[in-house]
């Protein structure tokens, strides 16, 4: 057997190409049975009873995880959702899996008519798929599967076969979606946000009229708590919007919504260095690239950075004004190794003080403010703790010399993933699971966390931030 065979065959030899610890019961082995439970055979889903499809930055972040666990299988997710890229660039939210019946999850295949109505947009016809995005993690998991194992990513030239999908991605975050016009992309659906249900959203929500409760079915109020879910009016907002963008055939500009949102772009701002390496490892300088992501970064403190609040709001493009509410999303950019000291220092204060108290009064930061009128510890997105945004802050505390910090945030993740059975969130005062169990990302992600010790310090020097499983020499 040659070579390459080796590579791409080894880890297919077990079911988990994995040495977990001697401990039977130990974390790292329980996170990744979750992913081996939720792996379909080319993607994985966040959670068979209320997710059954693949979501796309669910996979990205479920990638990180499993490039410690298969490498392969990690290269294979990645490879999968993008195969669903529509011709404009987009990567679409949910790649609808098939055999997996149109009643177990709405919005469902024949809500989207993804190869019908998106066919403008160049949606693809062998696959169906939602018509709407999420946040721009895939550079980012990328870099990090190829170098979890350089040489089995050179061998399946996976690398050379994601870069032109990805640069497709970003150019048309930056070209279709730059709505406001400063040069920072829109979301033009909550879904799309990542954070569906965020108070965030209630004020340019409140301009949409809700499609008629008659007029669709909730499939999440199967397998969720009617008192965790959004409620039937968020819900009837949610499904005008994407009614309205169906529609219009899934064109960018024309609807009621378009929101600047502070984690979104961050997130594209930490691809785009991704991308920026991915190119020099491929022979490019990647300079262009690292440029870019430094003028993303000077429009992100321009247009959505708050002084007095000391935290980032997102930006209603239609109503021409921030929105004066604080989600977690403000505080994601602490991620970004170009963010100025002043910024970053405040950013942490805010983190810590009364309005997220993290290491005080909530060990995971909530994902709204906790003295805010709409706050509920349980409600989705309006207060409770997730681990993926949890993940990118204790990133962004290392990067800033806040390891202590990073540590206690660290250690916090890793117990309560632990003692809730890796909940998809929790209350973020008492740790009460809440939503699926055995959710995928937070497996995935408390796999990253236990790969990387506590005291473990960053580069800050750009996308090194994020290296954490670099080989010898491959740092380029």
């Amino acid at each position: 057997m040659d070579r390459t065979a080796q590579l791409t065959a080894r880890p297919a030899e077990r079911a988990v190409a994995y040495d977990p610890p001697s401990s039977a019961g130990s974390l790292h082995l329980r996170a990744a049975h979750v992913l081996d439970g939720n792996w379909t055979g080319t993607s994985t889903v966040p959670s068979h009873s209320l997710y059954p499809h693949q979501w796309s930055w669910d996979s990205a972040f479920i990638a990180i995880g499993l490039r410690h666990v298969s490498p392969l299988r990690a290269q294979t997710e990645l490879e999968t959702l993008f195969a669903a890229q529509w011709g404009d660039g987009r990567i679409p939210h949910i790649v609808f899996n098939p055999s997996v019946p149109l009643d177990a999850y709405f919005p469902s295949p024949d809500f989207w008519r993804s190869s019908t109505a998106g066919r403008a947009a160049g949606a693809p016809r062998t696959v169906q798929t939602s018509g709407i995005v999420q946040p721009p993690v895939h550079a980012l998991a990328a870099w990090l599967v190829h170098s979890a194992d350089p040489g089995l990513s050179r061998a399946r030239g996976f690398l050379p076969r994601v870069y032109p999908s990805l640069a497709a991605w970003h150019r048309y975050l930056l070209h279709r979606r730059d709505l406001g016009g400063g040069g920072l992309a829109s979301v033009v659906h909550p879904w799309e946000q990542g954070m569906d249900n965020s108070p965030c959203w209630d004020a340019p929500l409140s301009r949409v009229t809700p499609a008629p409760a008659r007029s669709f079915r909730r499939a999440d109020l199967d397998h969720g708590a009617a008192e965790d879910r959004p409620t039937d009016l968020d819900y009837g907002r949610y499904v005008r919007l994407a009614t309205d963008y169906r529609d219009g055939g899934y064109a960018d500009g024309a609807g009621v919504f378009a929101v600047e949102d502070p984690a979104f772009n961050a997130l594209l701002i930490a691809s785009e260095h991704a991308l920026a390496r991915i190119a020099h490892e491929l022979g490019a300088t990647g300079t262009a690239r690292h440029a870019r992501a430094e003028r993303l970064t000077a429009a992100l403190v321009e247009r959505l950075w708050d002084p007095a609040e000391g935290m980032f709001l997102c930006r209603d493009v239609r109503g021409a004004r921030t929105i004066p509410e604080r989600g977690v999303s403000g505080l994601v950019p602490l991620l970004l190794p170009g963010l100025p000291r002043d910024i970053a220092a405040a950013l942490v204060r805010t983190a810590r003080g009364p309005h997220f108290g993290l290491g005080d009064s909530t060990r995971l930061v909530p994902s709204y403010d906790l003295l805010g009128e709409a706050f509920d510890p349980h409600r989705y997105w309006r207060g409770p703790a997730w681990f993926n945004t949890g993940w990118l802050l204790e990133r962004g505390l290392r990067l800033h010399g806040e390891q202590t910090r990073a540590d206690a945030l660290r250690t916090a993740a890793l117990d309560i993933a632990d003692a809730t059975g890796f909940a998809e969130y929790v209350d973020p005062y008492t740790g009460e699971a809440c939503g699926a169990a055995g959710f995928s990302w937070t497996a995935a992600l408390s796999l990253d966390l236990l790969h990387r010790p506590s005291g473990h310090r960053v580069s800050t020097t750009g996308i090194g931030t994020f290296d954490m499983s670099d080989k010898g020499g491959d740092r380029g």
